[in-house]
C-alpha cells in the first residue's frame, strides 16, 4: 500500500444523515491518521432538511459548515492542505464549494486551504431533483483546470447488483438505482449506481465491498472494512 498522506481531514455527512454517524469513520481514520487531525462537519439533519423545510437550500447550510471546519484546520496545521472525505450527497456541495462560484447568494475563497477531495458514492450523474440542483450547477461551472487545483478521487462500491428478476435485495436495488438514473439493472453500493459516481477528470475507483447508509452493523464507507478499502486514496 501507498503510504497515506497526513494532511488534516474533514469529513462532510451525507444527505439526510449527521455528524456523530461519522464518529465510526474519524475512528477508522485515525488507525492511519493522528485523529486531532480529523475533524467532522457539525452538519445535523435540520441543515438537510430546513426548517421550515426547504431541502434547496441544504446546500448552503451545510457549505456554511464545512468552510468553518475546513477553516478550522487550516488554522491549527498551518500550511498543510485539507482533505475533504465527503460522503453521498456531501460530496457534490464539496464540489460547489470548491468551485468558487456563488450558488444561491453564497460563495467562499478556499484558496490554497484545500489540497484534495475523495467522495464516498456520491452521485456525480442524476435525476433526482435535489441532488440534479447541484449536480447542474456544478457541470455549469466546472472547468478543465478545475482537477489540477484540487483533485478529486470519486470512490464507489459495485457490491450489489439490482435486478428486478431476483430476490428481495436485488429489487430493492433496482427501486434506488433507478431512482438515481434510468436503470436499474446495474451494479452499486446498494443504494446509488456505480456508473453515477464516475466524474470526468477525477479519478474513478470502484472498490469492492462496502455499503452506503452508515447504519450498524453494516460495513459501509466508515467502517475499519470500508475505510481500509479507498484510504490509499486520501
Amino acid at each position: 500500500m501507498a503510504e497515506i498522506s497526513q494532511n488534516p481531514v474533514v469529513i462532510v455527512p451525507g444527505v439526510l444523515f449527521w455528524d456523530s454517524l461519522y464518529e465510526v469513520m474519524r475512528d477508522a481514520l485515525s488507525e492511519w491518521i493522528p485523529k486531532e487531525k480529523i475533524a467532522i462537519a457539525p452538519v445535523s439533519l435540520l441543515d438537510w432538511i430546513g426548517m421550515p423545510p426547504s431541502p434547496e437550500r441544504s446546500t448552503n447550510s451545510v457549505m456554511a459548515a464545512l468552510d468553518r471546519t475546513v477553516r478550522q484546520m487550516a488554522a491549527k496545521f498551518p500550511g498543510e492542505p485539507v482533505t475533504i472525505v465527503a460522503h453521498s450527497g456531501g460530496g457534490t456541495v464539496a464540489m460547489i464549494y470548491l468551485l468558487q462560484h456563488s450558488f444561491q447568494g453564497d460563495v467562499y475563497q478556499v484558496n490554497g486551504m484545500v489540497g484534495k477531495l475523495v467522495t464516498l458514492g456520491t452521485p456525480f450523474h442524476t435525476h433526482e431533483h435535489f441532488a440534479k440542483i447541484k449536480t447542474d450547477f456544478i457541470f455549469k461551472h466546472l472547468d478543465p483546470d478545475f482537477f489540477s487545483r484540487y483533485p478529486v478521487v470519486s470512490v464507489v462500491s459495485d457490491r450489489y447488483q439490482g435486478a428486478l428478476d431476483s430476490g428481495f435485495t436485488e429489487k430493492l436495488c433496482y427501486l434506488f438505482y433507478r431512482g438515481v438514473t434510468d436503470e436499474g439493472n446495474l451494479p452499486g453500493d446498494g443504494v446509488v449506481p456505480a456508473k453515477s459516481c464516475f466524474l470526468q477528470g477525477a479519478e474513478n475507483v470502484t472498490i469492492p465491498d462496502c455499503e452506503h447508509v452508515p447504519a450498524p452493523h453494516t460495513r459501509w464507507y466508515g467502517t475499519k472494512e470500508g475505510v481500509a478499502q479507498w484510504i490509499e486514496w486520501l
